[in-house]
């Protein structure tokens, strides 16, 4: 069970939930066998990933000496849920085990889901949009808002929000930030784009080109400025330049703008990210460097 000092930085939330726990006599309680395959993960576990290096090593131990520590679970309608655990139980998946020894304590679904979420958080070390799914977890099955979390953690609404946000991201830019590629503050940076291709775009020049956040911040603003001029630039094109500007976007995979003067002759740009972009580009052009 979590320390006291632990839980102080999550609330009077935490206290609560594992009053649960710590009105029972754990010395009266029975730990016994059971068997892996009646066992499932809790179904609100906010983590999404598992350092399988440390898994393996876990899983190693307990094929040579088993698992010291029971997990607690709760009966379901279809044999057991993961309480508290999971990586011993992970482990003793991969180490071939049959059973594991297991403690079975009495929770309400309300309490299973925050059990889960309160432990996770505990740990800190979620990736931010798991943090992000924990607490939109706790709103959206408790019915909470965003200020009865932030009570119940003892955290600030501002900062439930801005990883609440982070939920707004496009796919692609989610996977960089749940792989470690992409930090909390670049992606709150990239989220003043409304666009989600630019989001895309800017994520991975970010990425590629080991950006600060303070660089990309620059990029966001120079995107949306560049965004305003554009749009007010269509709205005065013909319905052949924009079909002209259509094709090739699709060819160059990238912004383009044509620009007609009154004269008859114009301007035509093609946007680049890197110069990795720009040889692509000039490869589709058919140009040749020496």
């Amino acid at each position: 069970m979590a320390s006291n000092k632990n839980k102080k930085g999550l609330g009077k939330g935490i206290d609560a939930i594992f009053s649960e726990f710590e009105a029972i006599d754990e010395n009266s309680e029975t730990v016994v066998d059971l068997s892996l395959e009646d066992i499932r993960p809790n179904p609100y576990q906010p983590r999404k990933t598992f350092d399988e290096h440390a898994l393996n090593e876990l899983a190693r131990s307990i094929q040579q000496n088993g698992v010291f520590q029971p997990i607690i679970v709760r009966e379901s309608v279809n044999g057991f849920e993961i309480i508290a655990g999971e990586r011993r139980f992970r482990a003793s998946k991969i180490a071939e085990q049959k059973t594991i020894p297991a403690i079975i304590r009495p929770l309400s679904e309300s309490g299973m889901m925050e059990i889960a979420v309160l432990e996770n958080l505990q740990r800190e070390d979620l990736t931010p949009l798991e943090e992000a799914d924990a607490y939109q977890t706790l709103i959206t099955k408790l019915n909470l808002t965003q200020e009865q979390v932030s009570q119940r953690l003892g955290k600030s609404r501002p900062y439930i929000a801005n990883y609440l946000r982070l939920l707004n991201l496009p796919p692609a830019t989610k996977k960089l930030v749940q792989n470690g590629d992409l930090s909390m503050g670049q992606a709150r940076t990239l989220l003043s784009l409304k666009d989600k291709d630019q989001i895309d775009k800017l994520a991975k020049k970010a990425v590629s080109e080991d950006l600060t956040v303070r660089q990309l911040e620059q990029l966001a603003t120079e995107t949306k400025h560049d965004s305003k001029k554009r749009k007010k630039t269509v709205s005065t094109k013909s319905p052949y330049i924009r079909a002209t500007e259509e094709k090739l976007v699709e060819k160059f995979d990238t912004p383009v703008s044509v620009r007609e003067s009154r004269k008859g002759s114009g301007k035509l740009e093609i946007d680049f990210s890197n110069t990795k972009d720009l040889n692509r580009i000039l490869d589709l052009l058919g140009i040749k460097l020496d």
